[in-house]
């Protein structure tokens, strides 16, 4: 997400310190002990931007504990601003990268992953930026609990069709698969991109990904047998 740096972006976030967590290291294996020990679920959204699809989702769930991940400060302030105007106590924002989620959360720590409309990095040769490529499915395979769910969407056709590839690969077992979410209404809440999308009669694709048992393939022992069947 691009946005214009906010010349005033500090003091509103010392503002909503209520919901902002500044070191999110230091929480791993602790976040439902720490800050909601009462809490049925911890969910992590990655890439919550302004925040509309967060904040809702937290105020219709009070007893599931929330934890939105966000790289752009001057976007999160915006979900922080709208969460501590609803006085939220189970919701909080942390300024991080989905590349280190094993550094915030321990093993089984997290009941379900939100991805919601994330960059789909065009060019082919970016594939393993997109947060729904395999290398990031499996690392959130070590915080996921077993039976944990990811529930993706996105506005962008070809990174669905990557994606329903990705799942699958990275042990996660497909259902609720649509390439027209909204299509006889809306369904759930909305981000402020889905929204604008909806309003445009643009299709939004969804689907959810099951953690399932798993091994890993090895790719140097799988091309190995490769190259032995094609030169016996």
């Amino acid at each position: 997400m691009r946005m214009r740096k906010k010349k005033n972006l500090i003091p509103r976030m010392e503002k909503c310190a209520a919901v902002h967590v500044r070191d999110g290291f230091a929480l791993k294996g602790a976040w439902r002990e720490t800050l909601m020990p009462e809490a049925a679920q911890l969910r992590v959204e990655l890439g919550c931007g302004k925040g509309r699809f967060t904040v809702e989702t937290a105020r219709q769930h009070p007893e599931v504990l929330f934890v939105a991940i966000e790289k752009v400060p001057d976007a999160m302030v915006i979900a922080m601003e709208r969460a501590a105007a609803l006085e939220l106590k189970n919701v909080f924002f942390v300024v991080g990268d989905a590349a280190l989620l094993p550094d915030y959360f321990t093993g089984g720590e997290v009941d379900l992953i939100y991805i919601n409309f994330c960059d789909p990095w065009p060019p082919k040769g970016q594939a393993k930026r997109r947060l729904t490529h395999r290398g990031f499915l499996t690392s959130y395979r070590k915080v996921l609990k077993m039976g944990g769910e990811i529930h993706f969407k996105t506005d962008n056709g070809p990174l669905f069709a990557f994606s329903l590839g990705e799942f699958p690969a990275a042990g996660y077992v497909l259902s609720q698969v649509t390439d027209d979410l909204h299509g006889e209404g809306p369904q759930g809440v909305m981000t402020d991109y889905e929204a604008k999308f909806f309003a445009q009669g643009l299709p939004i694709h969804r689907c959810v990904g099951t953690m399932a048992p798993w091994e890993p393939v090895d790719e140097n022992s799988r091309d190995g047998a490769e190259n032995l069947l094609k030169n016996p």
